[in-house]
């Protein structure tokens, strides 16, 4: 399992990272092509935008492992162990539940757009709208993957790196 996970969490950095490097150089490019021609690449705005959505669906997960989507603790922090234990069986079935239902919405609006175009690529909007329902996934498969550590402890993954590097520096 902790192969499967190492191999996982690699594809989806990877898959960041190439979104993220295309979605730069094609920006630079309209973006100095502009000030030195006084022309702009057409579709560069359009294909930026559709990049950054996919960006954001699909870092959803990473973020999740590292505790870094915003979250009041407070409740959690003032009861006792076992309540708080409940409390967070509760926001896990929430978040699984909300992830679930990503996906299966996402796949409808997905196929309701499918005979829409973009304007300046005229690609079927089903692919821009099918990061939704992909993000959906792989926001549960991460959420499986780290919720064992969630529910006993509070833990998330950036937990575990902040103690490697504390002690290292120690």
């Amino acid at each position: 399992m902790k192969s499967f996970e190492r191999h996982f969490l690699a594809a989806n950095r990877w898959a960041l990272i190439g979104l993220l490097a295309a979605m730069a150089v094609i920006v630079f490019a309209n973006v100095a092509l502009r000030y030195l021609t006084n022309e702009s690449i057409e579709w560069a705005e359009e294909v930026a935008r559709h990049l950054m959505i996919w960006l954001t669906f699909l870092g959803a997960g990473p973020v999740l492992r590292y505790g870094g989507h915003i979250a009041v603790d407070n409740l959690q922090d003032g009861v006792p162990q076992a309540a708080a234990v409940m409390l967070r069986w509760l926001i896990a079935l929430l978040l699984l539940g909300f992830f679930g239902f990503m996906v299966w919405f996402g796949g409808h609006y997905m196929l309701r757009a499918q005979g829409q175009t973009t304007a300046a690529t005229q690609i079927s909007f089903a692919y821009v709208y099918a990061a939704m329902p992909v993000g959906g996934v792989v926001l549960i498969v991460h959420w499986l993957l780290i919720v064992r550590g969630y529910l006993r402890e509070r833990l998330f993954a950036a937990d575990a790196h902040f103690d490697a590097n504390a002690s290292a520096s120690l």
